[in-house]
């Protein structure tokens, strides 16, 4: 790869890193699998539903297959833990389009083509563009790119990627922050609001109390049945909600390599000993490493030694040249390593240069001859005293490094990055080395005149060939752990008989709870086809007629309960809810005992308990010294009406209290600023709604979720 392609061949970069920034937040997932079923099973393609809009999944997936083949441009690992990320992201864009499209329409929200410029070079510009555009100074060049941009050329796939996918996420960002803010400056809050509020929170009381706790009464004399269990739910209904789940049971059958397995592979890197110590020439190497299948390919270039970070990098950097060293463990390959050799090299460097280009993704711009001939004469007038920065902007066709005098910086891991030429002679030379050189590749070719300003950092680097090979489980390995799953599955028809084989097999049962959403199981990393499997196919008491293979693991999983959107049900909340039901029949019995006496001693007698004192109870605090966070007793404690009698008794969390208020005074705030406070409060309070409308809005819409059965 060329330097000129690394550095101002912006169509790739456009359409790549550009791309990724303005999808991240919104793309995508692998809509082609699922569970033996075709994308388009069924008559539907409705995704989902938004207030009756219609999702289609052919969008939806039209969307994704271009991000994916981005993501998968820039080495991604598009994996599905990743897929479900995005896809996430990229269904809450689908959701927020169909609710806010007519909004921002009716709101006049719209963006002009003067905010898209500066969107695109102003002050704050893109994060890719920034990176790729910004000099050595730290300064945005917007000039630089604006004119890599002006460069697309219509009906290009770098041009329709760019204004047809990054700028239109861009253009809805922006409407999205003028929707945020406008709702935002709408909060307001009444000066007397505050006022009261702040003499309200300057209020302190000082209270004696009684505390009979739940405690003191056994649970087990405390009868709860379904009914009473099922009325409190009724009762707080909007406190035990829940999502679409699955509760699961699984046995999993190894398919991990054998010791056998291990030993083959080893054995097949050590065959190539011969073959890798024979292997002289770069050309030798690289199809020596090719054949044998390699899992590290060949760097035909030098390491730092501060860059060696594997774990035997100190045996390695021993070796002496020609020397082999293996076949070692070095995490999942078995590899083989040959020292081709060693130089010093710098860690950085600075260098400048002159470009004439031959031709470019645009065509041709002059013939290999005419270019050769131009150089030539440059070089020779540098030579003779020509000032190198003027012939910079009188010949270079590097748009991109002309206002910086031709200079550039690199380090040497982006060596690889570079064309091998272009880096050999700044990376290998001397510092004052001046030399031209010519560049080819597909994407692009020309000449350079390069002079080597400077170098840092100067160490032994060294070049190193592998031979390495994954430990993977043979045929066989796979086969027998698959047969066993089959045949568990097979003898496992309900729940009853996959108990029976488990105990039979003395297997280990494991369980999960799932929802629609998840990609993995934990325990057994990404499970989508069985998560899949647990809402479209299954049903309580379901056990899977075939088994799945989870990494490396085949695995055979059934289904033990379905909990529904909706309210929970008796058997699934009462472990949320019991003591809380059990705490109020505790409650009536210990009102029961208090009757109703005139003081607390009264209150202490009947119930065994103590007297206590708090002198220092804020109104605006949520908790009470040595008692917790009763919010009943706290509000009775400014209860004018308590300071002349007891008050009755308080259903409080830990127990049942009965109150007498001693004093109610105030600490007054002298710092207190009504205006300072308001605008305080109205800008945390814009803050806090703006960034939580979308998610209000979602909820107060219709939306029919359909994911699930497409992927």
């Amino acid at each position: 790869m060329s330097v000129i392609q690394s550095i101002r061949d912006k169509a790739a970069w456009i359409i790549i890193g550009a791309i990724a920034l303005a999808l991240i937040a919104f793309i995508v997932q692998d809509a082609l699998q699922g569970g033996g079923r075709g994308l388009f099973s069924g008559n539907s393609t409705t995704l989902g539903k938004v207030n009756g809009t219609s999702i289609d999944v052919r969008d939806f997936e039209a969307r994704y297959k271009m991000a994916e083949d981005n993501y998968r441009a820039q080495n991604y690992p598009v994996n599905d833990q990743l897929r479900s990320q995005i896809r996430e992201s990229l269904w809450n864009e689908f959701v927020e389009d169909a609710l806010m499209t007519d909004e921002y329409a009716k709101l006049g929200i719209t963006i002009s083509d003067k905010e898209v410029g500066d969107i695109l070079y102003g002050a704050n510009p893109p994060q890719m563009l920034k990176q790729q555009f910004t000099d050595s100074t730290g300064r945005f060049n917007a000039q630089a790119a604006y004119q890599a941009i002006r460069s697309l050329k219509k009906g290009t796939p770098q041009y329709t990627s760019f204004w047809g996918e990054f700028v239109p996420a861009l253009e809805k960002s922006r409407q999205r922050e003028k929707f945020t803010s406008l709702v935002g400056k709408s909060m307001y809050v009444p000066k007397w609001l505050l006022e009261k509020t702040n003499a309200e929170n300057s209020q302190r009381a000082a209270i004696s109390y009684v505390n009979v706790p739940y405690s003191t009464i056994p649970d087990s004399t405390i009868r709860l049945t379904e009914d009473d269990i099922r009325e409190y739910i009724n009762k707080h209904k909007d406190a035990y909600q829940q999502e679409n789940e699955r509760n699961l049971v699984y046995v999993s059958f190894n398919a991990a390599p054998s010791a056998n397995d291990t030993q083959t592979v080893y054995n097949n890197v050590a065959k190539q000993h011969d073959a890798l110590a024979a292997a002289n020439t770069t050309a030798e190497i690289q199809t020596l490493i090719a054949n044998s299948a390699s899992e590290t390919p060949f760097f035909d270039g030098y390491v730092l030694s501060s860059h060696m970070q594997m774990g035997n990098a100190d045996t390695l950097r021993k070796l002496a040249d020609g020397q082999i060293i293996g076949p070692y463990l070095d995490g999942p390959n078995y590899t083989m390593a040959k020292m081709v050799g060693r130089r010093q090299m710098p860690d950085s460097v600075k260098c400048r240069h002159i470009l004439i280009k031959i031709g470019d993704q645009q065509g041709q711009a002059r013939t290999d001859s005419a270019a050769k001939k131009l150089i030539d004469s440059i070089e020779t007038a540098i030579k003779g005293g020509a000032n190198f920065d003027s012939m910079v902007v009188k010949y270079s066709d590097d748009a991109g490094s002309k206002d910086k005098k031709g200079e550039y910086e690199f380090t040497s891991l982006q060596f690889s990055n570079l064309s091998k030429e272009f880096a050999e002679v700044i990376f290998y030379g001397n510092v004052g080395d001046k030399k031209v050189v010519k560049v080819e590749n597909q994407s692009y070719s020309g000449y350079h005149y390069i002079e080597v300003l400077s170098q840092k950092k100067m160490e032994t680097a060294y070049k190193i060939a592998y031979i390495s090979q994954a430990i993977v489980p043979s045929d066989e390995t796979i086969n027998t752990a698959s047969g066993m799953a089959s045949q568990f599955a097979a003898a496992s028809r309900d729940l009853k008989q996959f108990d029976d084989n488990v105990a039979k097999g003395k297997l280990n049962k494991l369980q999960a709870d799932v929802k629609e959403s998840d990609f993995m199981i934990m325990g057994l990393g990404e499970s989508r086809e069985i998560i899949r499997w647990a809402f479209n196919d299954a049903k309580k008491g379901t056990v899977a007629e075939h088994a799945y293979q989870v990494g490396d693991k085949f695995v055979v999983p059934a289904v033990t309960n379905v909990s529904e959107k909706g309210t929970m049900s008796v058997e699934k909340a009462r472990p949320l809810v019991e003591y809380k039901v059990r705490n109020e029949k505790k409650a009536e019995n210990i009102v029961k005992k208090i009757g109703s006496p005139s003081t607390l001693e009264a209150v202490a007698q009947a119930t065994g308990q103590q007297v206590f004192n708090n002198d220092s109870i804020s109104f605006g605090s949520s908790f009470i010294p040595n008692v917790g966070n009763e919010m009943k007793v706290l509000g009775a404690s400014f209860n004018k009406e308590y300071q002349s009698k007891v008050s009755g008794p308080i259903k409080g969390e830990i127990g049942v209290f009965v109150i007498k208020v001693n004093n109610i005074s105030a600490a007054p705030n002298p710092n207190f600023d009504a205006k300072a406070q308001q605008q305080a409060m109205q800008q945390q309070m814009g803050a806090m709604f703006g960034y939580r409308v979308m998610e209000i809005m979602k909820k107060s819409a219709d939306i029919k979720d359909n994911r699930i059965r497409f992927f």
